[in-house]
């Protein structure tokens, strides 16, 4: 038996691997095939099954393409309808894969058709289960994303609270925890940063798994959740449907524009994504473009931030063109025009105009910040670790709605942990109007070091 973790930082995503006898299953694959299909040639094994533990809000799956190109067969849980073929298991259903089992778990919850999967060795003994977005390290999946009819965020809490106290905490101690995502996913509040975990250490450890009746359950996941990001739904829907071939997109988005091409795309309506490091960014870029870095959670981020319907037109360092292509259909972006050829050195030779975003350390910002409004775009649950008395609140997700009470002619401070948000939200106020952004470099962390007093914020 062989059992690997593909994880994605990206999308905080964990696909897995599980072979056995020359036989292998994958679980929730990102939409690219070739690196589970490589991994399967490798080892000479062929894959026979395609376990999807639910319909993935977050990214589109590879599901359909795997299937294809393999001749695997897709399984769903319990009620599962799809615009595809594909296999919906029964509560318990057995899945042989060599001298392995796969036991199927309907946990609904996070949605109707929710599943894990639960692995039983060579031996009999159960070993690990795959828990999708059923149960996280430290956290459990959110219940507001398959709300529809008369089924409330609350009837899908109290289901996950059954699923979790039926069928998850009644294995062994001993069971691994493979969940299918880490820290920095929105499909849950506050996941764990180890990508695997026990039965055990979670029940001791895990909020949601600790002892209490379904009415305390149902308010301890469904206090302080956030709006999920807005691609969710049409990435549920997409995995749901079908989508196009992943091959075809990626020959079809990246093709190289001159700076005319460019400059023209540009000035009919297209969106343009830098999507090069804050640092790069601030240096130069094609005027009215967003900072959205490859060095972050670029998709997630474009995700959120950007208007799916829009085309887009990229920036990126050379040799990152496909990549920033392909981690934009992992989330369902597949309008893109093109990218800038040569990048904006191209750009700058051409002789046209080239923006540069203000600028400074957390040094120079401690000498000046008591004089203009700063705006701390980080998230909610991180203002707890204390907020600069006189600053603006406004999660990334939420500035581009709450721009309208902010004044396009007085000077802003931005900030966010680190660097990499402040940009991308100075990058949003440029575009809408607002011409005297500074970002402060390195985040509140930095900005603590700098000396800037910090108190805890009157709401979180």
């Amino acid at each position: 038996m062989y059992i690997e973790q593909l994880y994605t930082s990206c999308l905080a995503e964990a696909a897995y691997y599980i072979e056995s006898e020359g036989e292998a299953v994958i679980i929730d694959p990102l939409r690219e095939t070739e690196p589970y299909i490589a991994l399967a040639n490798k080892r000479n094994a062929k894959i026979k099954y395609v376990f999807e533990t639910h319909f993935h809000a977050d990214f589109v799956s590879g599901h359909i393409d795997l299937a294809k190109k393999t001749g695997a067969t897709i399984v769903y849980g319990p009620t599962a309808q799809a615009g595809f073929v594909i296999k919906v298991a029964n509560d318990g259903e057995l899945f042989s894969v060599g001298k392995i089992k796969i036991k199927v778990l309907h946990t609904p919850g996070h949605t109707m058709e929710s599943s894990c999967f639960l692995l039983i060795d060579e031996n009999g003994k159960n070993n690990a289960v795959f828990t999708g977005d059923t149960l996280f390290v430290g956290d459990v999946g959110r219940p507001d994303l398959a709300v529809k009819g008369n089924i409330t965020m609350d009837d899908l809490a109290g289901m996950l609270y059954d699923s979790l106290n039926k069928k998850i905490k009644t294995l062994e101690d001993e069971v691994i925890v493979y969940p299918g995502h880490g820290a920095g996913s929105a499909c849950g509040k506050n996941i764990g940063k180890e990508t695997f975990s026990t039965i055990g250490m979670q029940k001791k450890l895990n909020y949601a798994l600790q002892p209490m009746t379904k009415q305390e359950f149902v308010k301890a996941v469904t206090d302080g959740l956030a709006a999920p990001p807005k691609y969710f739904f049409m990435d549920a829907m997409l995995n749901k449907q079908g989508y196009e071939n992943i091959d075809e997109v990626l020959n079809k988005n990246t093709k190289a524009l001159s700076v005319a091409e460019f400059e023209a795309a540009a000035n009919n309506d297209c969106i343009i994504l830098d999507t090069r490091t804050p640092d790069e960014y601030e240096n130069g870029t094609v005027p009215n473009s967003i900072n959205i870095g490859l060095n972050g959670q670029y998709a997630p981020w474009v995700g959120s931030l950007i208007d799916a319907r829009k085309p887009l037109l990229l920036i990126a360092n050379d040799g990152k063109e496909t990549e920033a292509v392909l981690r934009l259909a992992r989330v369902g972006y597949e309008n893109v025009r093109g990218y800038l050829a040569g990048g904006i050195n191209a750009w700058r030779t051409a002789g046209k105009k080239v923006e540069i975003t203000n600028s400074l350390n957390a040094d120079e910002f401690a000498k000046n910040y008591k004089t203009d409004n700063i705006i701390d775009v980080r998230n909610p649950g991180e203002w707890n670790s204390g907020v600069i008395e006189t600053a603006k609140l406004i999660a990334l997700a939420d500035l581009e709605k709450e721009m309208v009470v902010l004044d396009k002619n007085a000077h802003y401070y931005v900030h966010c942990a680190g660097g990499y948000r402040s940009m991308m939200a100075a990058s949003l106020l440029k575009k809408n109007g607002f011409n005297n952004i500074t970002n402060v470099r390195g985040g509140i962390a930095k900005i603590k070091e700098a000396g800037v007093p910090t108190i805890m914020p009157v709401t979180a």
